[in-house]
């Protein structure tokens, strides 16, 4: 039952008539030979804190490390029961999950790093409001959630998730990645599909730079994680209605990995260029830290 690309995934899921998510529990159990009760019962957990998450940057007042974050997710929160929200619920509440994830994450609360911290709330975003919106039990969400690793295993083996080495495209696009698989297997989509649509998710967010403002996970990675959660969703339904990647997501993969390492290392998680150097920005990351260490 092991994979170590999308083409033998595709083939594994073909001739055994299962979808990703049993394909990955099965390499996990059989292959790595772990205990299918201690697999699941880790995997429930990652999706209890991923809950958590959201609940506290929605009902606690947090303030992140550089203080340059903090109460964002409750504004988003706040516009859409206002009914004053731009986007439908599903993707309004995805974006406003996503970024209260990021506050948890940049206050030092505990997050699940899916596939990193700096984009760990794409994925709790996107199916933490599916499963509100479509009314799922929590075992049809740990499902897509080995999915989402599944894809996740796949960029980590043949590329990177890492900002530092590819960029955020490694980091936000992976999750993004990841998250479209889940959403797609989530609504009914085929293997196939939810590959094409982790391929999409990729492709679309191709050569995003990494420049944390003050080397901080904060600016601008928290909005960029709303922007990945609403990419996976746009990435989803494009695959859910039929239409084909033509860049089969091994190709997506390996040109996601040559592109970051093209990036300069200026644009690799160093601070060094982008909007980490933005004059603003700059002035923004000082005076809030100064605040938070009076």
């Amino acid at each position: 039952m092991n994979f170590t690309n999308g083409k033998q995934l595709l083939e594994i899921c073909s001739e055994k008539h299962i979808p990703i998510s049993r394909a990955m529990f099965l390499r996990e159990t059989d292959y790595l030979e772990q205990d299918p009760v201690e697999v699941t019962r880790k995997m429930e957990h990652a999706y209890d804190i991923m809950k958590q998450a959201i609940h506290r940057a929605l009902t606690e007042d947090l303030i992140s490390t550089g203080g340059m974050i903090g109460g964002e997710s409750k504004q988003m929160n706040a516009l859409r029961k206002a009914g004053k929200n731009i986007c439908g619920p599903l993707v309004s509440k995805a974006i406003t999950y996503a970024v209260g994830v990021l506050e948890v994450n940049a206050s030092m609360g505990l997050i699940v790093a899916a596939p990193t911290a700096g984009s760990s709330g794409v994925i709790p975003g996107v199916l933490c409001a599916a499963q509100e919106e479509y009314n799922m039990e929590d075992a049809v969400i740990i499902q897509a959630l080995y999915t989402a690793a599944a894809v996740g295993y796949l960029i980590t083996r043949n590329a990177t998730t890492a900002g530092a080495e590819g960029g955020c495209q490694a980091e936000v696009g992976s999750a993004s990645a990841m998250a479209a698989a889940a959403m797609t297997q989530l609504m009914g989509g085929t293997p196939a599909q939810c590959l094409d649509a982790a391929s999409f998710a990729l492709i679309n967010i191709l050569g995003l730079v990494c420049d944390p403002v003050g080397g901080l996970v904060e600016i601008p990675c928290q909005n960029r994680n709303a922007m990945g959660a609403s990419n996976a969703l746009v990435s989803a339904e494009i695959a859910l209605s039929g239409i084909q990647s033509v860049v089969p997501i091994d190709e997506a993969i390996e040109v996601m990995y040559r592109v970051g390492r093209s990036l300069p290392v200026t644009l690799r998680e160093t601070s060094q260029g982008g909007t980490a150097m933005a004059p603003s920005a700059c002035h923004a990351c000082q005076t809030k830290w100064k605040k938070t260490t009076v």
